[in-house]
């Protein structure tokens, strides 16, 4: 009769080998299940389904465009000293924010100084307000332009442009714009009580991280939003302010006031990219965010504009055409992308959209409000004019976070 085998005693280098046996199937695993949720994501698919979209969009039977250029309108300029036609050329890429009832837009007008290129001209920001969203009645002059202030040396000659806006919770208006004097670019904050008074506090990075993106060139930046009564109003998360911002990749950023921002990094110290080109759709060259994000119980909505690229990009679409999308983060951690839409929600058609003096054709968004039960779109049309997209009498609105800090529960 055999006796049963003697049982193999463990020893500490068996253990330590299992150990890292364990610790590498869990990474392999773990490495599989963010590869299959990226390329989900990637392509537009997800397992929320298409609930979360803010939208559809469609544009007004009449009325667009909604802002042209006036070549009648004259502005003295306090750094030249001369009468300037300030919105002489081209009038876009709008704000927009709902005040006493009414909309608001702030958008860039370009005056008739300078080159006939791109960005060579000086830009101001005009104000117009309308009670329908359509119809609107502009101030005469600027009322955020370059001035002899601290900030000249960075607006100067090429002026301020492309803004996006926020409410704070008490009233207050925050400005996202570009700053741009034709040599470097970056996002300046200003804010005001009544949108024709302004602050201007400099470049949002300045100070971050003792000055390490003092000298970064960046753009386009929008702060988290959510639907407090019926307005949106910049909401933290957690204690602190969200901003996603950049063109390129689109990034974040967080803020203990509205005014101070500070990238986040990832784990080499760099800013974060949270949303990247996909080649084969219509970001394929890159993202830009659009107007300023939604926080809902879904998460945060992102309207954002992507680039076609000239090779490898959207068959459907033109070389260089912007066209806009959206994309859902989490709302307990904003880095994390759960959705993206694989096609645009808005993209240049019509024959405005497609002239002036970029041919390729946007449809640019920067501005979103929640009037009347609808949502309203304000964009760009060819770095041209100012057009509006409606969702439709009856789309339901995203239910309202509730109030206090947000939703999220961990953040990064």
């Amino acid at each position: 009769m055999t006796g049963r085998p003697k049982r193999r005693v463990m020893t500490l280098r068996d253990a330590l080998r299992l150990q890292r046996e364990r610790r590498m199937c869990k990474a392999i695993l773990k490495s599989v299940v963010v590869l299959l949720s990226v390329s989900l994501v990637a392509g537009g698919q997800s397992s929320v389904g298409d609930a979360w979209l803010i939208g559809p969009f469609v544009r007004p039977a009449s009325g667009n465009p909604v802002i042209a250029p006036n070549p009648a309108s004259v502005f003295p300029d306090p750094v030249s000293k001369t009468a300037v036609h300030w919105e002489a050329l081209h009038t876009f890429n709008p704000a927009a924010v709902v005040r006493n009832g009414m909309i608001a837009v702030l958008y860039r007008a370009e005056d008739d100084t300078g080159s006939m290129q791109i960005g060579m001209h000086t830009s101001r920001l005009g104000l117009a307000v309308s009670a329908d969203g359509i119809h609107f009645t502009r101030r005469p002059t600027p009322v955020f332009y370059p001035a002899d202030d601290s900030q000249k040396p960075r607006e100067w000659p090429g002026g301020v442009e492309d803004p996006r806006i926020v409410e704070s919770e008490d009233g207050l208006y925050v400005l996202t714009y570009t700053q741009w004097n034709r040599l470097t670019y970056s996002v300046g904050i200003a804010t005001s009580r009544d949108l024709e008074h302004w602050t201007k506090f400099g470049p949002a990075f300045l100070h971050a991280e003792g000055g390490k993106y003092a000298n970064l060139k960046y753009k386009s930046a929008g702060i988290v939003t959510a639907l407090r009564n019926g307005r949106l109003i910049a909401s933290r998360l957690r204690g602190r302010y969200w901003m996603y911002w950049g063109e390129g990749a689109i990034h974040l950023a967080t803020s203990p006031d509205l005014i101070h921002w500070t990238p986040v990094e990832d784990a080499h110290g760099e800013p974060l990219e949270v949303l990247q080109p996909r080649p084969g759709y219509f970001d394929s060259a890159f993202p830009e965010t659009g107007p300023p994000p939604v926080l809902t119980r879904e998460g945060i909505v992102v309207i954002y504009n992507g680039k076609n690229a000239a090779s490898g990009g959207d068959p459907h679409l033109p070389a260089d055409t912007y066209a806009a999308g959206e994309a859902l983060f989490d709302a307990q951690n904003p880095v994390h992308l759960l959705a993206r839409t694989g096609h645009p929600v808005l993209e240049p058609t019509l024959p405005y959209e497609k002239s002036g003096q970029y041919t390729a054709g946007t449809t640019f968004a920067e501005g979103l409000v929640r009037f009347h039960d609808r949502w309203l779109l304000y964009y760009g049309c060819a770095d041209s004019l100012v057009a509006v997209a409606i969702a439709p009498q009856g789309e339901k609105a995203p239910p309202e976070p509730p109030p206090g800090d947000g939703l999220p529960r961990k953040i990064p």
